[in-house]
């Protein structure tokens, strides 16, 4: 897999959200690529259990992204135990359901907090260190969801929405410093966050059948992302599989959003 995605091998990377779903494989596929990785979650105990499984080259950090200094003390502490990151996998997301007109406002103002002022402090923390070595490559995960709505998820739409944008921007500021900054949109992937969902739900196969009262189509695949083929997409980016991309939000959806 080293070979896959040249020039992973030996490098270091920050992988944020790692605990479980798609950060979880997104660190495990880096980690079989070589890469010396630093995982970070809120659920301490969570990274703690990944790292000890992966062994050697993986270190984890507790970290609530919404804490600004407490991003820059992590941050600073990779970069002084584990070496200067190369890459960043930031893929810390939350998700609160609820119609406009109904949300609370705590529920809208934490998808916000975490979403998308998470992404700004995380990239940052890790752009400021990148700049003065004129190299390195960020992905951050959006959603489908930003491009196509949906009914009860205005504040997680809304908030990836912002979250690939605030990366086309920081991916333009970066570019002249020979750093890249992308995004990966999933769609509906095997998750804890999807697997709720859809316990909640009277009908859960809609998610990938579509439900026209809904205003929701079919996943064209007819099925569930797994992590490790969204995994497959971050590390190319992050690899030099890609260094002429850069500002792109790349959707890995089985073509649930039509191409849109």
């Amino acid at each position: 897999m080293a070979e896959e995605f040249a020039g992973l091998d030996g490098k270091v990377a920050l992988v944020t959200g790692a605990a479980t779903g798609i950060g979880e494989g997104v660190a495990r596929t880096l980690h079989a690529a070589g890469v010396h990785l630093a995982v970070a979650d809120v659920n301490g105990d969570g990274v703690t259990a990944l790292a000890k499984d992966l062994g050697d080259n993986c270190r984890a950090f507790t970290l609530d992204v919404t804490d600004g200094p407490a991003v820059e003390a992590c941050v600073s502490i990779v970069e002084d135990t584990v070496g200067p990151i190369h890459g960043l996998a930031h893929v810390v997301g939350i998700q609160k359901f609820g119609q406009v007109a109904e949300m609370a406002e705590a529920d809208f103002d934490a998808t916000f907090n975490v979403n998308v002022k998470g992404a700004f402090l995380v990239v940052q923390a890790v752009a400021r260190r990148m700049i003065p070595r004129e190299q390195g490559s960020i992905v951050a995960i959006a959603s489908t969801a930003a491009r196509t709505p949906r009914i009860a998820q205005g504040a997680y739409c809304g908030s990836k929405a912002a979250v690939a944008q605030l990366m086309c921007v920081a991916g333009l500021e970066l570019a002249p410093r020979n750093i890249r900054v992308n995004c990966v949109s999933p769609g509906v992937t095997e998750t804890g966050m999807v697997q709720r969902l859809m316990a909640t739900m009277e009908t859960p196969e809609v998610v990938v059948g579509g439900n026209l009262d809904a205003y929701r189509l079919p996943v064209p695949l007819g099925r569930l992302a797994r992590s490790e083929e969204i995994a497959d997409v971050v590390a190319f980016l992050l690899s030099d599989r890609s260094t002429y991309l850069t500002m792109q939000d790349i959707v890995v959806d089985g073509g649930g959003a039509m191409g849109a």
